[in-house]
């Protein structure tokens, strides 16, 4: 059971967000947010929640920090509304790319966005102009270093727990899952003790596009860097290989 793994370009987002913590906090922060406001501050009964905590834990987000979070967006009526966008484009030599961004104040969050499009060479397309070239499920990467259990065995509880595929890649194990069944997987990982690099419901190519003009490349890295520093985007997927 394999497929093409995002590990990679996980890692090189990871790298990005160890060298800027602050932006990953702000994500996880508005993320927070919204689950505490949707299903309520009690990670009990609210399970959007408790997958946001397991993500600010694989980031490192002191626990008070977090609680800190849940008791502001809890407690504050007032609080800022965070509206989930998505956006779908193109960037060079046709690379499909989709933008989540959690914003309170749409314009801003549009002109910022095009402009990184602009400058990276591509253009935003119509909702749905990309989206259909990817499967969105719910993914978590394991790194073997970080997990003594039989490739084997991690496996079958993954599976037995309602995940759809699990590949052993070079230096992690990736576990896929329908997005509604996320959750459940994930929390029967957690309580056996695995230690997750990644969890997140994320969109997942079905076909990649390799850059092979410098000058490409170069613009692709421009655009991503562009968005990656924009504190209202959460997410970017695209199907370039960076491999």
């Amino acid at each position: 059971m394999s497929g093409h793994s995002k590990f990679a370009n996980i890692k090189h987002k990871k790298e990005k967000n160890d060298a800027a913590k602050g932006k990953i906090f702000t994500v996880i922060g508005r993320e927070l947010a919204v689950a505490v406001k949707e299903g309520g501050p009690d990670p009990a009964n609210n399970s959007k929640l408790r997958d946001v905590i397991a993500k600010a834990k694989a980031n490192n987000m002191p626990n008070d920090t977090i609680d800190r979070g849940i008791k502001k967006a809890a407690g504050d009526a007032n609080s800022v509304n965070y509206e989930l966008l998505t956006y779908e484009g193109y960037g060079p030599s046709g690379v499909a790319i989709i933008v989540d961004a959690l914003t309170d104040n749409k314009n801003r969050t549009a002109a910022n966005v095009r402009s990184a499009f602009t400058k990276g060479n591509g253009n935003v397309g119509a909702q749905g102009s990309v989206s259909f070239m990817f499967d969105k499920k719910g993914q978590i990467i394991i790194g073997k270093e970080d997990c003594e259990m039989d490739p084997d065995e991690l496996m079958m509880m993954a599976l037995d727990a309602g995940a759809e595929d699990f590949a052993e890649e070079e230096d992690s194990y990736e576990v896929i899952t329908a997005p509604e069944d996320f959750s459940q997987v994930r929390e029967a990982l957690e309580k056996a003790g695995i230690e997750m690099l990644e969890a997140d419901v994320t969109m997942i190519p079905q076909t990649w596009v390799e850059l092979t003009a410098e000058e490409d490349i170069k613009r692709m890295n421009r655009l991503l860097d562009l968005l990656d520093a924009d504190d209202d985007v959460q997410a970017v997927y695209h199907n370039w290989d960076e491999g």
